[in-house]
């Protein structure tokens, strides 16, 4: 399998997924908007450190 085929193969799982997290958050924000939100606050926050972590990953990049 090349890399493309590869790549190609993550891109459909991870569309297939994002559906699933969708159906998910459409779900919490309609049976318990005001948990949902404090949830999903804190799923922000995370991501935020994530892509810190990930700036300091990609300035020690290729040169």
């Amino acid at each position: 399998m090349t890399d493309l085929e590869i790549i190609n193969e993550l891109e459909k799982a991870r569309q297939n997924n994002n559906i699933n997290w969708m159906n998910i958050l459409r779900l919490a924000f309609k049976n318990s908007p005001q948990e949902a939100r404090k949830i999903i606050f804190e799923i922000n926050k995370k991501d935020n450190e994530i892509s810190l972590i990930l700036d300091k990953l990609s300035k020690n990049g290729p040169k």
